[in-house]
């Protein structure tokens, strides 16, 4: 993580900003669902660190103490994301129904499903977390018992996180409802989060002797949270034969989108499973550092799945402006997370300060 590396971000950022003015004037709709699917998967990755920073603070071992810096790190970005949410705001009127039709919804959604207070919550919901964030390193920095922070900041957290699925994910279809929605966006954070620290984690201490048994059964647990909570929405849609709802499966399993989600459970959760009861597996470095990595593009797929089939899009366009927007989100956020990495006192710190030293050109 050098000057050459910031020096790339950079140009990468550029591109991809140049990219998705262009997918505007090509499709300004389709760019900007492609700029939503983009920034939600993007997004998981702070928001969910924050989660599992803060369980780390109650379950305290070693393992747990390894993961600190690149979660608090991650965690620190959400300023940033919050600021990459501004397309989103200004373009909320092509991308969520309620926004330019009010009509036909409930009394309590008209009011709830309005530009401004969905705006309001957007923001209450980054101050929440950022304030948590810097409240937790800062006692863990400290040397303060974290356990009070984490307890109460756990039970926030999980309170803005579901509300927020339901307000960027579930409110593309406004007639549709899952009480169970808020979970699952909770689980979509959880497994964002800890595959980006255990990708940290692996990468930046290669060859070091951790605790990869203890790695790969929390990972599992979040993976098996995750499938639990979406086979419970399907068994409860599928058991009440609801029109309304099953209409949401029916948009997911048409036009391609079904072997889209089959692919999506196969990877995410079948072979992970069956390849994780492997003692051996669970010990390798490697394998961890290359699921935790399909982890995170897992959750671009899943994102597109939950955004993308009721919008009826052109494909063309919208890969393309998905190719951008992932581009420009992500190369940003990396030159966000860099900095705030830097400014962790710690191991973290000295670790970036010496990769900068040996591989700085004489």
């Amino acid at each position: 993580m050098n000057a050459r590396l910031d020096r790339r971000l950079i140009v990468g950022a550029v591109v991809g900003l140049a990219g998705c003015l262009t997918g505007l004037l090509i499709d300004p709709r389709a760019m900007l669902a492609a700029y939503l699917v983009a920034w939600n998967a993007l997004a998981a990755i702070p928001i969910g660190a924050l989660a599992i920073l803060l369980i780390t603070y109650l379950v305290r071992a070693g393992w747990t103490q390894d993961l600190h810096d690149p979660l608090a790190g991650a965690a620190l970005t959400l300023p940033m994301t919050a600021i990459l949410f501004l397309p989103i705001l200004i373009g909320a009127d092509a991308l969520f129904p309620w926004a330019h039709d009010p009509g036909t919804l409930t009394r309590f959604k008209a009011i709830y499903l309005t530009p401004t207070f969905f705006a309001l919550r957007a923001i209450v919901y980054f101050i929440v977390w950022t304030g948590l964030a810097i409240w937790a390193t800062r006692t863990y920095r400290q040397g303060r018992d974290t356990r009070p922070v984490a307890a109460i900041g756990l039970i926030v957290w999980a309170l803005a996180a579901s509300w927020a699925g339901v307000d960027w994910f579930e409110s593309i279809e406004p007639h549709f409802h899952s009480s169970i929605y808020g979970l699952l966006i909770v689980s979509f954070d959880l497994a964002a989060g800890f595959s980006f620290g255990l990708l940290m984690l692996l990468g930046v201490k290669r060859g070091q002797t951790m605790s990869n048994s203890a790695y790969a059964g929390v990972l599992l647990s979040v993976l098996l949270l995750w499938a639990y909570l979406h086979a419970m929405q399907y068994i409860i849609i599928w058991a009440g034969n609801i029109p309304d709802e099953v209409i949401w499966y029916q948009a997911r399993t048409t036009s391609g989108w079904g072997a889209a989600l089959a692919a999506l459970f196969a990877i995410q959760f079948v072979v992970p499973f069956f390849l994780l009861l492997s003692a051996r597996l669970r010990a390798n470095s490697r394998f961890l550092l290359r699921l935790a990595g399909l982890t995170l593009a897992c959750r671009y797929l899943e994102a597109a799945l939950l955004i993308l089939p009721p919008l009826h899009l052109s494909p063309l366009a919208t890969t393309f402006g998905l190719g951008a927007a992932v581009l420009a989100t992500t190369c940003i956020w990396l030159l966000a997370l860099i900095f705030a990495i830097r400014r962790l006192p710690g191991r973290t710190a000295e670790r970036l300060a010496a990769a900068d030293q040996d591989q700085s050109p004489d």
